[in-house]
């Protein structure tokens, strides 16, 4: 089966420039994985476009997004942390650059303090209409869950992470919340039964992305990750997962 059969929106990659700031996590700093670099690995792909996620590891610089964006081009968008003092004006520069999102890391840090999640995605969502990711593990779905149903747009990172929890994951999925498909390395459960039970709970929330370069993954992403997709869910609704779920949720300007 070949990778260019499926148009692939990738709805979570990294990129990693260090021309740009770094900031070691848990004394951890990654090694360079710059466009080039993302471009290269995905030759064998239809790549129709993704979402650059911003990492602990980069924290609120917005520097290296911006270059990022403006390299891989329009069919691309960002997610970016940003403190929750940031001007409205700073908002729509970033929106202008084409900044989708704001990330809430839980699981690793880098980013605000979760105490703004409420304030900030409300603010972000009427500004710009942007959305808000979590890298949350879903042991603390149950705890976040008032808040999280009652917001305008949601997203959560790599499957929830954990198997306890994901009855909540399920329950947000239902009221439409999105999760991606990513970082199958990196969850405590099989992966098969869980893209099936989301796919059911509402067939528009789930999207895939590669999480290249999977950086501290126990597994790195592998192109069977995508090919398990298909083989799971079936052509058709492989297409909604791997392209268009995405392309509705984060409107990049352009398609190719």
């Amino acid at each position: 089966m070949s990778l260019k059969n499926f148009r692939l929106f990738d709805a979570h990659l990294h990129i990693i420039d260090d021309r740009f700031p770094l900031i070691s996590n848990n004394n951890y700093l990654p090694p360079s994985f710059t466009c080039e670099d993302y471009l290269n690995r995905m030759e064998a792909y239809y790549l129709a476009g993704g979402a650059v996620v911003s990492g602990s590891f980069q924290a609120l610089d917005q520097t290296y997004l911006i270059d990022a964006l403006k390299q891989l081009g329009p069919s691309f968008v960002g997610i970016t942390q940003i403190s929750a003092s940031v001007s409205d004006e700073e908002i729509l520069e970033l929106n202008c650059a084409g900044v989708r999102a704001v990330r809430f890391n839980l699981k690793r840090g880098g980013s605000e303090e979760i105490k703004y999640l409420d304030s900030l995605a409300r603010r972000i969502h009427e500004l710009a209409g942007w959305h808000t990711e979590l890298y949350v593990d879903s042991r603390e779905l149950d705890e976040l869950y008032p808040v999280l149903i009652a917001l305008p747009a949601i997203c959560i990172d790599h499957l929830g992470l954990s198997k306890t929890g994901f009855a909540t994951l399920l329950k947000l999925v239902e009221n439409g919340a999105h999760v991606k498909a990513t970082g199958f390395g990196r969850v405590d459960f099989k992966v098969e039964s869980a893209l099936k039970d989301l796919f059911s709970a509402n067939p528009d929330a789930l999207m895939f992305g590669t999480d290249l370069p999977s950086t501290r993954a126990l597994r790195p992403y592998e192109d069977n990750d995508l090919l398990l997709i298909i083989e799971t869910l079936g052509a058709e609704n492989a297409d909604k997962v791997l392209f268009t779920n995405a392309v509705n949720f984060y409107r990049p300007e352009k398609i190719s």
